[in-house]
This record gives structure tokens, C-alpha cells and sequence, in this order.
């Protein structure tokens, strides 16, 4: 059976690694409604609608 002569170092380790850890920006969409960047297939933070309805009811018409 194999076994490693040497211990290896953390940064052959890490480097070996490091094309794993690559951040990546998430896709911006704009609502439709109010014309405000939102993250797609979600409710807009701003206006409250997805898919052109209004999903959560605004305080004020409470």
C-alpha cells in the first residue's frame, strides 16, 4: 500500500485547493414594477412584487 514519504505542506495543500474557493458575483435582474436591481426569482425588496402580482401587503394599506 502507498504511503507518503513526506508530510505535505499547507501551502501545496491550500494551492491545490484554491480553484475550489473562487467567489462569483450573483446574477442582478430588475423588477419590472419599480425598476430596481433585485435578485432574480425572488420578491423585490423594494416594491414587494413577484411576477407582476404583490405578494406581501405594504403596512400601510394595513
Amino acid at each position: 500500500m502507498a504511503v507518503p514519504k513526506r508530510r505535505t505542506s499547507k501551502a501545496h495543500r491550500d494551492s491545490r485547493r484554491a480553484p475550489n474557493m473562487k467567489k462569483v458575483a450573483p446574477g442582478i435582474s430588475i423588477c419590472p414594477q419599480c425598476h430596481q436591481p433585485k435578485l432574480p426569482h425572488r420578491v423585490c425588496p423594494n416594491c414587494n412584487y413577484y411576477d407582476g402580482k404583490n405578494v406581501l401587503k405594504n403596512e400601510a394599506e394595513a
